[in-house]
């Protein structure tokens, strides 16, 4: 250090000359005050000016790799490309259902759930997928057994989004959920289960979005294009459920770049 600094930087500490015993030992607990901080100049003046960390590049935990597609969705099989006056209606209809939820939340939040009804917590992603999907088409079990009776068994079906239920869940756990049943969507087929709850989470979730559900409903709408586009049989139903999420994630939700061309 230069010495014009000196006067710049006083010491923190300053200890002047001062009588300290003949058997005075630094390694020792301080018995005394002045041995103290004499103790700490001592250790201090031991101290390299710098320091390099001896870091083992092997115990370095990999940075995760993050893949970002900024393409737009596939196009719809031919014929298949909603018009836009369909899509104009859709986004309408899907206003309205939102609104109704905000007016009434606090009814339905009220209400008693029945008691077969346990709803997961955010965390538990297995947990939430299987309430929203059912036991069937979480296992991916193609029919129930044919001694099963005919009531009908949540557990297995999984829970439809009541009002009741969607009510209670905050927006970190809705945007949760989403994340969970998109991540699950990713592998595996459409189906009306997930069709339902995906409807139902997009309507609860808020304006304006969080960089988090801003990507989770971009990747949602493109992976709705690639399983409408390998749709081998033209399962009408099954297109309409998908161009119906396409247009709500693209015009509703503003991401124009994803929207269907009208037909």
């Amino acid at each position: 250090m230069e010495p014009g600094l000196e006067e710049l930087m006083p010491r923190l500490l300053p200890v002047g000359d001062c009588d300290l015993a003949e058997d005075f030992d630094p390694t020792v607990p301080p018995r005394t005050p002045q041995e103290y901080l004499k103790r700490v100049q001592i250790e201090a003046a031991r101290c390299p000016d710098v320091v390099v960390a001896q870091i083992d590049p092997r115990k370095l935990k990999k940075k995760p790799t993050v893949n970002i597609s900024i393409s737009g969705c596939q196009p719809a099989p031919e014929g298949y490309s909603p018009t836009l006056k369909w899509q104009q209606q859709q986004v309408a209809n899907f206003s309205a259902v939102r609104q109704s939820l905000n007016k009434h939340r606090n009814h339905w939040r009220s209400q008693h759930l029945d008691s077969n009804v346990t709803m997961p917590k955010s965390e538990d992603e297995e947990g939430w997928k299987k309430f929203c999907l059912g036991e069937r088409v979480y296992s991916e079990i193609d029919a129930l057994s044919d001694n099963e009776n005919l009531g009908i068994d949540y557990l297995k079906v999984g829970f439809p989004p009541l009002l009741s239920i969607v009510s209670r869940m905050n927006q970190a756990t809705v945007t949760s959920v989403l994340e969970y049943l998109i991540s699950w969507f990713g592998e595996k087929k459409f189906t009306p289960e997930l069709g339902r709850w995906l409807y139902a989470l997009l309507a609860c979730l808020e304006k304006p979005l969080l960089p988090e559900a801003h990507s989770l409903i971009r990747q949602l709408a493109r992976r709705c294009s690639e399983v409408r586009a390998l749709e081998d049989s033209k399962n009408e139903e099954q297109i309409s459920a998908l161009n119906l999420i396409i247009c709500l994630v693209s015009r509703y939700f503003d991401q124009r770049d994803l929207a269907d061309e009208p037909s």
